[in-house]
């Protein structure tokens, strides 16, 4: 069995040895590289072609939501998964439209790590707990606030199922296999919740699905 070859990126070396010798405990994980600094990460991803990134998100000469959106370009089959110490929403969508797909709390990086590493190398996302529930409690406050209706129940049937899919990270044509519905079909009920729930990027769309317990 092929091993998930990780890169650990932290300008920490406590922090980076402690996730290390978390992650080496799995026989089917491998540290492949560790990086000090944002340009360094971005320079070790491109040489040792890892299958996932664990990347601070306050990392000196490239902080880590533009080394982030590095690696999605040059790399894109890399999964980034951020750590840091904000929980509020915007840090996350910056996070996920920097093109990460994982977002740990620093404070619960070694209890979540592996399941992240598991969930974003399967093409997933993931969010430290304490985020999901922040996200969860502030769209709640939100809707009470400004005393308005959740437009989930907009959706039909159909699009809540196409809603989950795509926050897991599955795209239009796997959607549509998954569904046996054809590509056409898929796009046009995409745009229509997106156009229902008044969001405009997957980013938006995944932080939707965690807000409504979709997905964790």
């Amino acid at each position: 069995m092929s091993k998930i070859r990780i890169v650990l990126a932290d300008d920490h070396a406590v922090m980076r040895t402690g996730l290390r010798l978390v992650l080496e405990r799995q026989s089917d994980f491998t540290v492949v590289g560790e990086a000090s600094d944002g340009r360094e990460a971005v320079a070790l991803v491109q040489r040792e072609a890892p299958d996932v990134l664990v990347m601070d998100i306050g990392m000196p000469n490239l902080n880590g939501i533009e080394g982030a959106r590095q690696v999605a370009a040059a790399a894109p089959q890399v999964a980034v998964v951020i750590l840091s110490m904000h929980s509020d929403e915007s840090y996350v969508l910056r996070a996920l439209k920097a093109g990460a797909r994982g977002y740990l709390l620093k404070e619960s990086a070694e209890s979540d790590l592996i399941a992240a590493i598991r969930a974003v190398h399967a093409g997933k996302a993931f969010f430290s707990p304490a985020v999901s529930r922040m996200l969860v409690e502030d769209y709640v406050r939100q809707l009470q606030d400004r005393e308005i209706e959740d437009s989930y129940e907009l959706l039909t049937t159909r699009e809540r199922e196409i809603l989950q899919l795509v926050a897991e990270g599955k795209s239009n044509k796997e959607v549509a296999a998954v569904l046996n519905l054809s590509l056409y079909t898929i796009e046009t009920h995409r745009g229509n919740l997106m156009e229902k729930l008044g969001l405009h990027t997957v980013p938006e769309l995944i932080l939707y699905a965690v807000r409504k317990g979709v997905i964790s």
